[in-house]
This record gives structure tokens, C-alpha cells and sequence, in this order.
């Protein structure tokens, strides 16, 4: 049965890899997974993932996993972005459950939660280029782009939502 709940504190290591394993099919990186989780795990990217309790709880967020009996496939994630305003983080969704509502499902989860929070704006940081299926989702679900200064087209964008 698929649940969605918070992490626990022994499910950092695995959302993590499932990060990495799911952003690794998205952005067609041709090196075996381990190498490439090497590179990222020494620019110290999803250092976020180390301490999710100081990084989200105690930020004013939350991180949920969606689990399929005892397997995550589903990670997402709320913290404080600025006064009244939260930041959507880490919804990756492994590929084999896409397209089965799964993902709507979670970040309803996470949008209930920022409301009951009492944030007002939710924003999020895409990539523009390997991320156009997340963009429309995140545009359907009534996200819109919001300028980010002196961006390059290539670069990431800014979207957000009024909740």
C-alpha cells in the first residue's frame, strides 16, 4: 500500500540515493550512478539531506517520503524560504510511478502543509532545459515563472505560487 508520511531519521541515506538515482535519469548522465553520486557527494550537493531535521523541521518545513510497503519512491520537502514565504525542495519521484498521480498526490500532501503553516507564497527552483515535464506539472498545479535577475536561459528558474 503507497502512504505518504514524514521521514525517519534512518530513510536519510536512501531519499538521498533515490535523489540522486532519480536526478541522474532525468538530467541523461551517461557515468554509472555510483561515480556520479561521488562527484555530487564531494561538491557537497544535497548537503541538505544530511541533517533534515535542522535543514527542514526546524527551518519551518517538513520532509515527507511516499513509501510503497516499506520502499520510498517518493521524496518531497517545505522549509522557510523568507518571512511568510516556503520553499518546495526535493520532490523526485522514481520514473517506474510516474504518471499515476503519485506525484500530485505527494505535493498536495506538502501544499496542505505549507497552508496550515501559515505561509502565504510557496516558491521553487527548476532546471528549464531537463525539467519541461516538471515545469507543466508544477504550471497545472497554478505555479507561474517569476524573474530571476541576470539568469542565463540555461540556468535554473524561479516559480511560485500564491497558496
Amino acid at each position: 500500500m503507497i502512504h505518504v508520511r514524514p521521514i525517519k531519521l534512518h530513510e536519510w541515506n536512501p531519499a538521498k540515493r533515490l535523489v540522486y538515482r532519480v536526478a541522474h535519469e532525468v538530467f541523461k548522465d551517461t557515468r554509472p550512478l555510483a561515480e556520479a553520486i561521488a562527484e555530487h557527494e564531494a561538491r557537497g550537493e544535497l548537503s541538505d539531506m544530511d541533517d533534515i531535521q535542522n535543514s527542514y523541521v526546524e527551518s519551518g518545513g517538513i520532509f515527507l517520503v511516499m513509501v510503497n510497503g516499506d520502499k520510498i519512491i517518493c521524496t518531497g520537502a517545505i522549509r522557510r524560504y523568507a518571512e511568510g514565504v516556503c520553499e518546495l525542495k526535493r520532490l523526485w519521484l522514481l520514473q517506474e510511478h510516474q504518471g499515476k498521480g503519485l506525484g500530485y498526490r505527494m505535493i498536495q500532501e506538502l501544499l496542505t502543509f505549507a497552508k496550515e503553516a501559515g505561509y502565504q507564497r510557496i516558491v521553487l527552483e527548476t532546471d528549464p532545459i531537463h525539467q519541461k515535464r516538471a515545469i507543466e506539472f508544477y504550471k497545472g498545479l497554478g505555479f507561474y515563472e517569476i524573474l530571476i535577475p541576470n539568469a542565463r536561459p540555461e540556468e535554473d528558474i524561479q516559480m511560485e505560487m500564491i497558496l
